[in-house]
């Protein structure tokens, strides 16, 4: 059952991370039009498109979108107790807030993510692949307060080197404020 369990959740972090992407995506104002863009949208958008009717935004942040990721994320750990027990669901409160902290960490492992294909881009593609734009919009509000503090050091850019260390801090410093369960998840 390990390897089902794996599949299961293999799968649903993917697309956990897809739903994520598109409210990053939104949130920077990224290239719409840009391949990569197109592809999240048109992956995420059969679900997306009819709860977005029925849920509206608050500002610039789309309820419907960071709704139906939390949606999934429950949904991933009913999907998991159900294999794992052979079929036997048991509901407990806190699998609420379980998911809301195995979301958080869902972004910031996609945030890891996505800084880290940024920086090999950025060794190997010379600035002209559709995806490396769309890596540089997203994490370019990030990087540019670091790069002001910190300038280029014989051309090298250290930003994303500082926020590497910066979300692995904040990584250790959540599971010393929650405990053991935060590197579970």
């Amino acid at each position: 059952m390990n390897a089902i369990a794996f599949l299961v959740s293999t799968l649903f972090d993917l697309y956990i991370m897809v739903v994520l992407l598109r409210l990053w995506l939104q949130w920077a104002k990224a290239d719409f039009y840009n391949p990569f863009s197109q592809f999240v949208v048109k992956v995420t958008q059969p679900v997306l498109g009819p709860l977005r009717r029925v849920i509206p935004s608050i500002g610039s942040l789309d309820l419907a979108t960071v709704l139906f990721a939390y949606l999934l994320t429950v949904g991933k750990f009913i999907a998991l107790q159900f294999v794992l027990t052979n079929g036997g669901v048991a509901f407990s409160p806190d699998l609420f807030w379980i998911a809301g902290l195995s979301l958080l960490k869902a972004a910031g492992g996609l945030l890891f993510w996505v800084l880290l294909i940024r920086a090999i881009l950025s060794w190997v593609s010379q600035g002209r692949s559709p995806i490396e734009y769309v890596m540089h919009q997203l994490t370019e509000p990030m990087t540019a307060p670091i790069r002001r503090i910190i300038p280029a050091i014989g051309g090298l850019d250290l930003s994303v080197l500082v926020l590497f260390v910066g979300l692995h801090f904040a990584n250790i410093l959540m599971g010393d404020l929650i405990g053991p369960i935060w590197f579970q998840l």
